[in-house]
């Protein structure tokens, strides 16, 4: 998986999430000539700070105005992770055309890219920073680094700082809709 890396703390970073995103979406767009309905899946848990991102996202996204052929699945309410995963990418499949899925999770990696969101052209595997094999969805992905990569992750899941989860959120929910 490789991506552009955007600063979430950088003055730039909302002109640079939506601009990577609108290339992205428009090369895929151009390239199939179809519509395509899409869907935002929003992957994690409440449970721990830092792979609330997920969540955190579809619930800002269902806050604002609903837009048309949009579908979000994964909130605080109704969060999609490791347990019921398997089954909503069953009813997303059941329930949609040939639809675009921009995936979207929490990550861990390098002390230097902790605020870091990476999007591209592509699937993410969900879990994989916490060593599990849930498989490769989507067609986007858009991930936050929020922490560190290595020892003990699910720990450090838990141990996130919430300004950190939140600044990415918000550069990924306003820019993401502004795009769409």
């Amino acid at each position: 998986m490789s991506g552009l890396y955007v600063n979430s703390r950088a003055k730039t970073a909302l002109f640079d999430f939506k601009y990577a995103l609108k290339n992205i979406l428009k090369d895929i767009f151009l390239s199939s000539q179809e519509k395509r309905e899409i869907v935002i899946l929003c992957i994690g848990t409440d449970k721990a700070t830092g792979d609330s991102l997920g969540p955190l996202i579809g619930y800002k996204l269902n806050k604002l105005p609903k837009k048309e052929n949009v579908k979000i699945y994964g909130t605080l309410r109704n969060p999609v992770h490791a347990v019921n995963l398997s089954r909503t990418i069953d009813e997303i499949y059941s329930t949609n055309e040939n639809p675009l899925i921009i995936a979207i999770d929490a990550s861990l990696g390098k002390t230097e890219h902790i605020g870091y969101i990476t999007v591209g052209k592509g699937s993410l595997r969900p879990g994989a920073g916490v060593k599990k094999d849930l498989g490769e969805i989507g067609d986007i992905f858009i991930t936050g680094i929020v922490n560190l990569n290595g020892f003990l992750e699910i720990s450090l899941l838990q141990n996130t700082r919430l300004s950190v989860v939140m600044d990415i959120a918000d550069i990924i929910t306003t820019g993401l809709w502004a795009t769409l």
